[in-house]
């Protein structure tokens, strides 16, 4: 709490009495500030990037954590949410009942208070109801995912079309979280080692985000604290390769870095820059070589982008600037999307599958993303080394004169039939000149 110094009023206040009462409020709301806590991990989305559809930070079908508990469009699931409750209650009535579980909870509720990046304002009760209730919602949903066993025949989730897709994409939003240690604290009497939270949660959402299994991912997400659900997808995502080096934007030169903010798709192609897509399971390790930029499939989708969105928020406001691989990751998207064209480039060469409709959707999807991230300023931008390796390549003039001549003259077999006619053409009718000049000489001789 705050100094006690603060309840006391100086010496010589009596001369100020009308400001008494002033002085008085301000500091029962100063003395009931607690310290900043290490542990806070769950924040709003930024105005900066309130631009982005707000279905990608909003939750639209169920609330979790007090930030958006009590909204009128999400109380329909408040029902739900104890019915699941009293179920897992049952289930496990051998090993825990509702008495252990809120206790669980109430030991807790200053380190869960301190994990949110606002003051919440429920009492203590309700607090601790909301948050045993979530807590149980989510390790339902987890369990009957895990097992079909245990859905209902009405379950209104698994047994509904279509329901699971719309409650799980709110789970995935930083402004709905609870705090992970919380999920495996009430689970932990139903825990083994191969039956947890964090098995549970790898399945779950490796599963829903058709994420490419890599050996070391789950060994590497039990190896480290998880603060929440968005932490944990983004664990889900393998560590970017090593690069060569990653100067502090620093070129060959001892230069700054271009940035590559006009050689979007359309100029690298106009540059004679082939495009591949990448057979890496890791979607981080985008290369260039011989000419060819190598980029692994991506979907592009509403899902992609509320995922893209929660992802940059978390680490911009919690992650060192050296681990913001997401953020330089969309950065890199944002360079080399800047129209329509662009996307079409990228679809065409089967590297972005875009599932958001026409082409300018996907291309407005991407900006909205990446005008708010910042990768001149950086100086551990993770695609430096990238971004030299494509400059270099496009100033040099001989790549630019043979993309020309391969794009405008040599883009069909006919016209390539055409050129080659006119050379061998150009050539006979130099042959012949030569001979007739030799012709020439010779007889005045």
């Amino acid at each position: 709490m705050a100094d006690e110094s603060l309840y006391q009023a100086p010496n010589g206040i009596e001369q100020y009495p009308y400001i008494l009462p002033l002085a008085t409020s301000m500091r029962k709301v100063l003395g009931s500030l607690f310290p900043l806590s290490s542990s806070c991990c769950i924040c709003r989305v930024p105005k900066r990037l309130s631009h982005v559809s707000e279905k990608a930070y909003t939750p639209q079908v169920v609330s979790i954590g007090p930030l958006h508990h009590g909204k009128e469009g999400l109380k329909a699931m408040e029902e739900l949410k104890h019915r699941y409750l009293k179920a897992f209650l049952h289930r496990y009535q051998t090993v825990t009942s509702l008495e252990d579980c809120i206790m669980k909870v109430k030991e807790e509720e200053q380190t869960l208070r301190s994990c949110y990046a606002e003051t919440i304002e429920y009492d203590s009760d309700e607090f601790v109801r909301l948050i045993l209730v979530d807590a149980i919602f989510i390790i339902e949903v987890l369990l009957r995912y895990n097992d079909e066993r245990l859905q209902l025949e009405n379950d209104h989730i698994f047994k509904k079309p279509r329901m699971l897709e719309d409650v799980w994409p709110d789970l995935r939003m930083l402004e709905n979280q609870l705090p992970f240690f919380i999920l495996e604290k009430l689970f932990c009497p139903v825990a083994t080692e191969e039956y947890s939270i964090i098995n549970l949660s790898h399945k779950f959402f490796k599963t829903l985000m058709h994420i490419e299994e890599m050996e070391d991912t789950l060994p590497r997400i039990r190896s480290s604290p998880v603060e929440h659900f968005v932490d944990f997808v983004r664990k889900l995502y393998p560590l970017p390769p090593s690069q060569p080096s990653r100067p502090a934007l620093q070129n060959s030169h001892g230069g700054q870095v271009e940035t590559l903010a006009t050689l979007n798709m359309k100029a690298l192609y106009l540059a004679g820059v082939k495009f591949k897509v990448g057979s890496s399971k890791n979607i981080f390790d985008i290369r260039f070589k011989d000419g060819t930029l190598e980029i692994p499939k991506i979907t592009i989708s509403d899902q992609s982008e509320v995922n893209l969105t929660n992802l940059l928020v978390f680490e911009q406001s919690q992650c060192k600037e050296t681990e913001n691989y997401i953020n330089d990751y969309v950065g890199f998207l944002n360079i080399l999307v800047n129209t329509p064209d662009d996307v079409a480039l990228l679809v065409k060469h089967d590297i972005f599958e875009n599932k958001v409709g026409d082409f300018k959707k996907g291309c407005t999807m991407i900006k909205n993303l990446g005008d708010r991230v910042n990768i001149v300023a950086s100086k551990e931008f993770y695609y430096a080394h990238l971004c030299e390796q494509l400059n270099k390549h496009c100033r040099r003039p001989w790549h630019i004169w043979k993309a020309n001549l391969k794009q405008d003259y040599l883009n069909t077999p006919w016209a390539t039939i055409s050129v080659i006619a006119a050379v061998v053409l150009l050539i006979l009718t130099l042959i012949q000149t030569v001979c007739s000049i030799i012709g020439v000489r010779q007889s005045h001789q």
